[in-house]
């Protein structure tokens, strides 16, 4: 799968913090890897966290997921929003082990990163990244 010449692929735009949206979907996402507290936690301290850019085949990497085939439903309907100027929200992710074999977890927007990869996998994915908050003993 090439890249797409930079004169025929449509421009990636971002908005400028995630949709009120997306923190539900984590928090759906992260109760089904963690405890329900921490789950709610996360997604407090996502919708505080600064945004930070990172390449879209690095997070896919970090994550330890596939690549979402461009006709995959989700992921299609995001590069329809590319293709019609519409910003993508930027996705949330956690870094630490939640789950023994990945060291990232992409709370929301895992279709999102797969349509960016489509039209360029060193895209600059705007991100919030945190990290689990530490467990006292």
């Amino acid at each position: 799968m090439g890249k797409k010449s930079k004169s025929t692929q449509p421009t990636l735009s971002w908005a400028d913090a995630p949709a009120e949206h997306d923190y539900p979907a984590a928090v759906s996402f992260l109760r089904l890897i963690a405890a329900p507290a921490l789950a709610e936690s996360l997604s407090s301290l996502l919708s505080q966290a600064p945004l930070v850019h990172q390449a879209a085949k690095d997070i896919l990497r970090a994550a330890r997921l596939p690549l979402l085939p461009a006709d995959d439903p989700e992921v299609a309907k995001d590069l329809k929003k590319v293709s019609k100027g519409t910003p993508l929200s930027p996705v949330l992710l956690v870094r630490g082990e939640l789950r023994p074999d990945r060291a990232l977890q992409i709370a929301d927007g895992y279709h999102r990163v797969c349509a960016s990869y489509h039209l360029d996998e060193d895209a600059e994915i705007p991100c919030r990244l945190v990290d689990p908050p530490a467990v006292s003993a």
